[in-house]
């Protein structure tokens, strides 16, 4: 397999970032957020794009960076929740490791809880995140090499599981 270690896939507060910043450090390889990317493109935050563009044009600049990111980046890759929506990179992703990084939706609402940096998730967190989880929940399913729980552990912990479980996939 190309590209990057490991790509991380999941909802908004599953801990993609979290837990990739210590499967990155466990490898020994950097870590990459495909949010971060948007940022830096854009020169603004992933969720004012995302707010002021809106979904669609957020969506496609999102594919953008993370094509880039998969092209380019052999450490660890954080992919924002939704990036699993665009067509082109779910065909992206094909041949990767993808892990997806799932927690319950009690879990994400006590992580997320009001965060005003999500503009998905305004209004009702625990709807929102409930519907969410409807449409995305089996595009991860279908795209994940491995899923792992994300929740009531350590993010070390998380991430020695990936990597025990990616050694026995390989």
């Amino acid at each position: 397999m190309t590209g990057p270690a490991a790509v991380l896939i999941g909802m908004p507060g599953a801990g993609k970032t979290t837990v990739g910043l210590a499967l990155a450090d466990l490898l020994g390889v950097s870590f990459r957020d495909t949010d971060h990317d948007v940022a830096r493109v854009t020169g603004r935050p992933a969720a004012e794009v995302l707010k002021d563009r809106g979904e669609a044009a957020f969506r496609q600049v999102e594919h953008q960076v993370t094509v880039a990111a998969l092209d380019e980046h052999t450490g660890v890759l954080a992919l924002g929740g939704g990036a699993v929506l665009h067509e082109g990179t779910r065909a992206r992703l094909a041949g990767c490791r993808v892990v997806h990084l799932w927690a319950g939706l009690d879990t994400l609402v006590l992580r997320i809880g009001d965060d005003d940096s999500r503009p998905l998730l305004h209004g009702d967190p625990r709807q929102r995140l409930t519907r969410l989880m409807h449409d995305r929940l089996p595009l991860y399913r279908r795209l994940a090499t491995v899923s792992v729980r994300a929740e009531h552990r350590a993010p070390r912990e998380i991430a020695d599981e990936i990597v025990t479980v990616l050694t026995a996939a390989a």
